[in-house]
């Protein structure tokens, strides 16, 4: 028998209460009850990265985290890292190196590449593409991708000498 019960989840700095089972996936719960659009269902088993959020700052695939172990962390969608008006520098970068066909895939490129971005600000073109190897991109955008993460990189890199 399926029994659903109450979770705390604290996702893009607010907290929020749903309810569902344990082991529905986090994908799930940020799209329909949280009504968060960025995370994508693609596979359903965690290899494409459509669904990339960051949990306690770490890339991960939504699609395969169950909810019962979510509460107590820290989740960030695309939502969360900034907007239209503001958008964070690695979503500007994007934007500016036209990084975008369909879209279906870019939230979890972002999202993994701001993870990748915390720990390796100063990154290759090699270490680029290593890091969003498991990001599948169908439109082949991947180089345009490439250079968004190097452009950001480069950017933080200016900003940091600013400062």
């Amino acid at each position: 028998m399926r029994t659903t019960r109450r979770f705390s989840l604290r996702v893009n700095g607010a907290n929020h209460e749903v309810e569902g089972e344990a082991q529905t996936p986090l994908l799930f719960f940020l799209r329909n009850d949280l009504c968060l659009n960025s995370p994508k269902f693609g596979c359903g088993l965690g290899e494409c990265g459509a669904c990339t959020v960051l949990v306690d700052g770490q890339a991960a695939r939504a699609c395969a985290l169950p909810i019962r172990s979510m509460e107590g962390r820290e989740i960030v969608t695309l939502e969360g890292l900034g907007s239209v008006d503001a958008p964070h520098p690695l979503q500007q970068a994007f934007v500016d190196a036209q990084a975008a066909q369909c879209g279906y895939c870019i939230a979890g490129m972002v999202m993994t590449a701001k993870a990748f971005l915390d720990v390796r600000p100063d990154p290759s073109e090699t270490e680029v593409r290593e890091a969003l190897r498991h990001n599948l991109c169908r439109c082949g955008t991947h180089v345009e991708i490439v250079k968004a993460v190097l452009l950001a990189a480069e950017r933080g890199r200016q900003d940091a000498a600013a400062s």
